[in-house]
């Protein structure tokens, strides 16, 4: 079976972990080790070509649905987690759900001046009480890939006046979102973006832009590009939050940005989730029963020792928080799934 934009890949296992790390597609390839091969003989262009990064910021935009004017550029999750968590007043209320993946949790926790506070992902919307000022939380858990109920924790926040953050690492490139409709996301590009690490977009609405400082702000926050002295005029724009980029790994990204745009996140969302179901079924069968989802990732729980299992059939996969996990992209088929359901049997 033929998959979507399946010819950019040159898989040699049954690789199910993009959760973990996505696989670079042949022209992300060509573009990092062209760049590479440069780089070690003397380019004159420097380290790499900032084109790269606005076609990167571009792309993102495009995919996740929000202007290309609210997307900063940087390097690290946590890093712009910890932008916005220095933001916050002393005292402020930051709500999670349970089992959150550490780098949403752990800047806030690290300031040691506010109060965190946790609920079961199902009943995140209700716990949002007057006085929580944010609700952090991953469209799609890490550990099982349940997807989160976005428009009760929406309604939720705007009615007591909180705002939102929300990492889209696990579903940005599969799952249709909107990325305005929220006040902060956060996504590292190597997963389902089909990149490396060194790639994380941050988007931010106009309004909570005024509520960040530029605390990582150098050249590349700046107007006018300047290379020596203090910034004296940040960019208008969410650019003012970005960082030096890793030019390696963005140029890989703008071409695997551009691979998902042409596919389009529809068509991975149904190729996807048909393969996820697919899987599902079978473990069924098997007498194994999936956490409930129509998601990108399929966890079994309790049965994370299974991945060794897996890994001596040539499957690759993870274990999660105890659980087995799979998930699936535009590089895997039905006889990919097929395949390790026969090695779990």
């Amino acid at each position: 079976m033929e998959t979507p934009g399946g010819s950019e890949f040159t898989l040699t296992s049954t690789y199910l972990n993009t959760a973990s790390c996505g696989v670079l597609p042949r022209r992300a390839v060509a573009a990092i080790t062209s760049l590479v091969d440069e780089l070690a003989v003397g380019r004159p262009g420097g380290a790499g070509d900032h084109a790269v990064l606005g076609a990167s910021r571009a792309s993102f935009a495009r995919l996740c649905g929000v202007a290309e004017d609210r997307v900063a550029a940087g390097s690290s999750l946590a890093v712009q987690v910890a932008l916005v968590a220095a933001s916050l007043p002393a005292g402020a209320e930051v709500l999670f759900p349970e089992g959150e993946y550490t780098s949403v949790i752990t800047p806030f926790a690290i300031r040691g001046d506010l109060a965190l506070r946790y609920a079961p992902l199902e009943a995140l919307a209700d716990a949002v009480r007057p006085g929580t000022e944010l609700v952090a939380y991953s469209a799609v858990q890490s550990a099982d890939g349940r997807i989160a109920d976005f428009a009760a924790v929406r309604e939720a926040a705007a009615v007591h006046g909180a705002r939102t953050l929300v990492d889209m690492s696990q579903s940005a490139g599969w799952l249709p979102l909107d990325a305005g409709s929220f006040d902060y996301t956060v996504t590292c590009g190597y997963k389902f973006l089909l990149g490396l690490r060194g790639v994380c977009f941050l988007t931010v609405t106009e309004e909570a832009q005024h509520t960040l400082r530029p605390l990582y702000a150098g050249t590349f926050a700046s107007t006018d590009w300047p290379l020596y002295g203090p910034v004296e005029h940040l960019a208008p724009t969410a650019r003012r939050f970005d960082e030096s980029p890793a030019y390696v790994a963005y140029h890989g990204a703008a071409r695997s940005l551009a691979l998902l745009e042409e596919v389009g996140t529809a068509a991975v969302h149904r190729h996807v989730t048909g393969l996820a179901r697919r899987c599902t079924e079978g473990l069924a069968a098997l007498g194994l029963s999936a956490v409930a989802g129509d998601s990108a990732i399929v966890a079994v729980r309790g049965q994370g020792e299974r991945v060794e299992r897996l890994a001596r059939a040539g499957v690759v996969a993870s274990a999660r928080a105890g659980h087995l996990r799979l998930s699936f992209h535009l590089y895997n088929t039905p006889e990919h799934v097929d395949r390790a359901l026969d090695a779990l049997a």
